[in-house]
């Protein structure tokens, strides 16, 4: 299982360097302080893609999982688990 207090850590490094935000808490709405626009958030998703390995679909996309760092954390580790699954399992 990922820790996501070591995950929480790297988004906030993520958002300090490609954001240049400071998030005061992993329970800050991001949405409600105005901290992310909606450019921002696309280049969330970019930014959580190439740093933690996982493609989120459009269509799977929930504005919600995206509030927070503690929300983005937990996207994050069930995404990045599902990635390690194999899609289908070969047969010899």
């Amino acid at each position: 299982m990922t820790d996501s207090n070591a995950i929480i850590g790297r988004l906030g490094a993520l958002f300090a360097e490609s954001f240049h935000i400071e998030v005061p808490s992993p329970d800050t709405d991001l949405v409600e302080t105005g901290m992310l626009d909606s450019f921002q958030f696309v280049e969330l998703l970019l930014q959580l893609e190439q740093h933690f390995g996982f493609r989120i679909k459009i269509e799977d996309i929930d504005l919600d999982d995206l509030r927070t760092l503690a929300r983005i954390a937990r996207l994050v580790a069930v995404s990045g688990a599902a990635a390690d699954r194999p899609s289908s399992v070969r047969r010899s």
